[in-house]
């Protein structure tokens, strides 16, 4: 059981908003499955709608730490002494709160884990674990080096003319639109990218299997700049 107060800056709040951003774990459908057995109290009593919350309510949330906390299966590739490599699976964030180098360092508590690069939460792959500051080191200064080579498998809309393709662009980061803007000439602000793609398979409704490769590592670059390109992810919403 999970133990709320509402205080005055989160008056008027409804309370599926007010519960999801303090109850780590706790999704829109959890919260409503949750909401539909009536295990929601506020001032002693039982609700079943997603009602208004006032400041000084008391609620009460009858949920289990399982429900909050599912279980995830890690999936390791590869392990030696220095080094892990682990199929990230979809809707799980490299680092962070309940991110997968938390199950790790959890799996693992003699060691000090540490991811040598990231991919997107919504980006299922193979991602390269440290479990020394010794073996992190030489990884990076080999990602610095283009000794490791990073391949990304991409479904887009369109069908390249070329077989494979090294394009460079320029990249700006919008922090405040959590946005970025793609422009083919210098301007300032933007930084450099480079984004190879190689086209893998052909589809007859008018999209393409890439293999994608990138020289620099920015962010939503893949995304972003394939976009740009006339060749956007499938099923990506953002609008770049």
């Amino acid at each position: 059981m999970i133990k709320l107060t509402v205080n005055e800056k989160d008056e008027g709040k409804k309370l599926d908003k007010f519960l999801i951003s303090n109850i780590e774990g706790l999704t829109q459908n959890l919260f409503y499955k949750t909401l539909r057995k009536k295990d929601i109290k506020i001032n002693e009593k039982r609700i079943n709608s997603n009602i208004i919350v006032k400041n000084g309510d008391i609620i009460l949330v009858y949920i289990s730490e399982e429900l909050l906390k599912p279980k995830i299966n890690i999936d390791i590739i590869y392990e030696d002494d220095n080094i892990l490599v682990v199929n990230k699976p979809y809707n799980l964030e490299v680092t962070g709160k309940n991110s997968l180098t938390d199950i790790l360092q959890e799996k693992y508590q003699d060691k000090n884990i540490l991811p040598c690069h990231r991919i997107d939460r919504n980006t299922k792959g193979l991602v390269l674990f440290s479990k020394n500051e010794e073996s992190l080191n030489i990884l990076l200064q080999k990602f610095k080096n283009q000794e490791i080579e990073k391949h990304y498998l991409a479904l887009v809309y369109g069908v390249p003319k070329e077989n494979s393709k090294r394009c460079e662009a320029f990249l700006f980061k919008d922090n405040k639109k959590a946005k970025v803007y793609i422009s083919d000439v210098p301007k300032k602000r933007y930084r450099k990218i480079v984004t190879s793609y190689k086209v893998l398979e052909r589809r007859k409704d008018s999209t393409s299997l890439l293999d994608v490769e990138i020289e620099t590592g920015k962010t939503h670059q893949i995304r972003a700049h394939l976009a740009y390109l006339g060749l956007p992810i499938i099923g990506d919403r953002k609008i770049w």
